[in-house]
């Protein structure tokens, strides 16, 4: 089993919502079938139908965060150090055609989201960043064409 690594704040998230599908929300979704079930005529019960297909997605989204969670590794960024970039880093970098500054952290694919300037260290951008320090500069290829950055700062926060 790979283990996943993922930041404290990541894992009591992935916990919540496991106990968000098994405490209220299938429990909201038994009642509907029940309820859809009491107006008779299953075979043409579009309620009916519309509860059985929610039960099936909230059966998947709960397997697949129980096994997320059996192969978390909480790795907690304040407890790293050191030049080099790796998980739970937060790297600013400069692009080097626009001279623009960007910071990002680097967390799972799970917690990964561009709003809060966290990218999954699988992504392209994270990917060339593993492994490098401050004044190394990177070159990415990413959906929007090839980009050149240089790493500015490396951080554990």
């Amino acid at each position: 089993m790979d283990r996943e690594p993922i930041t404290p704040a990541g894992y009591q998230r992935l916990l919540r919502e496991i106990e968000q599908i098994k405490s209220v929300d299938r429990p909201r979704n038994i009642k509907a079938i029940e309820e859809a079930r009491a107006h008779g005529d299953l075979s043409e019960n579009a309620d009916y139908d519309a509860a059985k297909n929610e039960q099936g997605l909230l059966n998947a989204r709960l397997m697949a965060a129980e096994d997320r969670l059996a192969r978390s590794e909480v790795i907690d960024p304040k407890t790293l150090s050191g030049p080099k970039v790796m998980f739970g880093a937060t790297v600013t970098l400069a692009d080097l055609e626009t001279d623009e500054q960007v910071t990002y952290k680097l967390v799972s694919s799970y917690e990964a989201d561009l709003k809060h300037k966290t990218i999954s260290i699988e992504s392209p951008i994270g990917k060339s960043l593993i492994g490098r320090e401050e004044g190394d500069e990177v070159i990415v290829q990413t959906p929007q064409g090839r980009r050149e950055f240089g790493i500015q700062r490396v951080e554990y926060l």
